[in-house]
């Protein structure tokens, strides 16, 4: 199996310019069947693509289930399955794909942990208003999270020419190296234009094209960007959970309440399925239900009469 393996391999980096991330997941998922396919099998046959039918993908599966491995996990190795069976039968390796007749798990999505306004607000405001390059720093980067509602990957990977200061606009690299362009608002550009006064005094004479940098002049993590966020929410008494996805959250929920379209959200959010940004108009739904139980004088019981 290691040939096709590798065929699939390049196949996921050279062709659909797979992310390291996803062709990591998706080798490791594969290399788990292979290793459950050779356990069931007589010591001296070799595992091979023909072996591969729906009740060895169930059997599998089950087992990983009894396991405790969750749905959204399963859901994934199966999704990673259907992939590679249809490269397999793409190349001529298979009649067809064993893996398109196994249905899903299903799975209930939680919904998205979004703060009120007045908390994002709170975290926005919470670095030290000086000539701290860091604080400024956090400040712009907060401030540009919240505005543009892009994904901590992107976010890091900006460099200084991906954005535009005066037309308010960003170039962002999304998932599966798709680009699109991310905005931002007067205040955002604000802080931003502050903190770029203030960048070289982190660079200590590097050279560097990433818009975020650490204080040694590197490019800020992901992990770097949580931490922080987790030192002003702290700073601020939110939630512990508060995230960088948060504020990816918050921003498509408060376009929403509103009034924005649902197919706009989508496409500042880089989502390929409208299924996807969805989410958020459950969001909004339960936060109606919510104030309108408090705050209409019947609810209450009108709720408790047939």
């Amino acid at each position: 199996m290691d040939t096709y393996l590798a065929a699939f391999q390049m196949y996921l980096e050279v062709e659909l310019q797979a992310s390291p991330h996803t062709v990591r997941n998706y080798l490791s998922d594969l290399r788990q069947l292979v290793q459950f396919a050779n356990a069931r099998a007589e010591p001296t046959t070799s595992f091979t693509p023909a072996q591969i039918d729906a009740a060895l993908i169930r059997a599998f599966l089950s087992t990983l289930y009894q396991r405790g491995v969750g749905h959204t996990s399963l859901a994934r190795k199966l999704a990673t399955l259907r992939s590679f069976c249809a490269f397999l039968q793409q190349q001529g390796h298979l009649s067809g794909n064993a893996a398109a007749q196994v249905p899903s798990p299903k799975i209930r999505r939680p919904l998205p942990n979004v703060l009120p306004i007045d908390q994002v607000f709170a975290l926005l405001d919470t670095p030290v208003r000086s000539a701290d390059p860091l604080a400024l720093r956090d400040q712009a980067l907060l401030e540009l999270l919240y505005a543009s509602g892009i994904r901590v990957s992107e976010l890091v990977a900006l460099d200084l020419e991906d954005v535009a200061l005066a037309q308010g606009t960003l170039r962002v690299q999304g998932k599966g190296r798709r680009e699109r362009q991310g905005f931002f608002g007067t205040t955002a550009r604000t802080a931003l234009q502050a903190y770029l006064d203030v960048r070289p005094a982190l660079l200590h004479g590097l050279a560097s094209s990433a818009l975020f940098v650490n204080h040694r002049g590197g490019r800020l993590s992901t992990r770097g960007v949580q931490l922080l966020i987790k030192k002003h929410c702290q700073r601020t008494g939110l939630p512990a959970r508060t995230s960088p996805h948060t504020m990816r959250h918050a921003f498509a929920t408060h376009l929403l309440d509103n009034g924005a379209d649902l197919r706009a959200i989508q496409e500042l959010l880089g989502h390929q399925r409208l299924s996807t940004t969805q989410q958020y108009t459950h969001v909004s739904v339960d936060r109606m239900l919510e104030v309108y139980d408090k705050a209409h004088p019947r609810a209450r019981q009108h709720q408790g009469t047939p």
